[in-house]
């Protein structure tokens, strides 16, 4: 009896560390934050880590129930790991922020919490949390593998000290929330104007068309760059997170990390 009173509080560990789950907050501080693991993990396996930012007057309860959020990271093997803004909301614009060191204290509480594989860290984020991921790697992302953005950015003449490995953007023409910040010219490559000078990229080359669905045609614009690689992916309509656009980024950038 004692034998299995032993083993049950062993095999009980592990979910006693994690018991924070989902709509569960981890507290991490005065703050908190939420996790969700990917479908089928084994408890073992190290993780590949998605940090998404929620959009204005969002909770990370949002994020680790989105579809088209936690339901590309569960079936990808990816942790969703979702911070909850002070007052719903991010301060991304000052370097200065108090956001940023919260934000990596997160990180190193999930790695307290889960084997993280600290190669495949990706931050993300929706409308205002995009400008603060953008934030985020701008000022300590460097241990960053790629940036996943959704309809915001931080102004194009933004110092950054830091960037992430790769960048993916996506932004709507027709934004009128988190306006598409359209360059001198009517340049439509402006929205990452900031990560081409910062990550000295070459030439773009424009690779076409792609969908998810009938609704949401992409253009897709790639950079090669010294230090890394900046896409573009554009659509006609306007602020929202597209079907699918997460899942591809996930694969795309799973697949090549993977074939490296």
């Amino acid at each position: 009896m004692r034998l299995i009173v032993l083993l049950l509080t062993l095999f009980a560990a592990p979910l006693t560390a994690n018991a924070c789950v989902e709509l569960e907050p981890c507290v991490l501080g005065e703050r908190s934050y939420h996790v969700l693991p990917p479908d089928g993990w084994d408890g073992q396996k190290p993780l590949s880590v998605l940090m998404h930012f929620h959009g204005w007057k969002r909770q990370g309860t949002v994020v680790v129930e989105h579809p088209r959020i936690a339901g590309a990271t569960r079936e990808r093997g990816v942790l969703l790991v979702a911070p909850n803004g002070q007052g719903r909301t991010w301060d991304f614009w000052r370097p200065e922020t108090p956001d940023v060191p919260f934000a990596r204290a997160v990180l190193e509480d999930v790695a307290a919490r889960y084997p993280v594989d600290r190669s495949r860290i990706y931050v993300s984020g929706y409308s205002y949390g995009s400008a603060m991921a953008w934030r985020f790697v701008c000022q300590d992302g460097a241990d960053v593998a790629a940036l996943l953005a959704v309809a915001g950015t931080l102004l194009q003449d933004t110092h950054c000290p830091e960037a992430p490995a790769a960048v993916r953007h996506v932004h709507g023409t027709s934004d009128t929330v988190m306006d598409f910040p359209l360059g001198p010219g009517g340049d439509t490559s402006y929205p990452v104007q900031l990560w081409r000078a910062r990550m000295d990229c070459a030439e773009g080359r424009l690779e076409g068309g792609w969908r998810v669905t009938e609704h949401d045609l992409f253009t897709r614009t790639h950079w090669s760059c010294a230090g890394g690689e900046v896409v573009l992916d554009l659509h006609p309509r306007g602020h929202f997170i597209p079907r699918g656009w997460i899942a591809r980024q996930l694969d795309e950038l799973l697949a090549e990390e993977g074939a490296s």
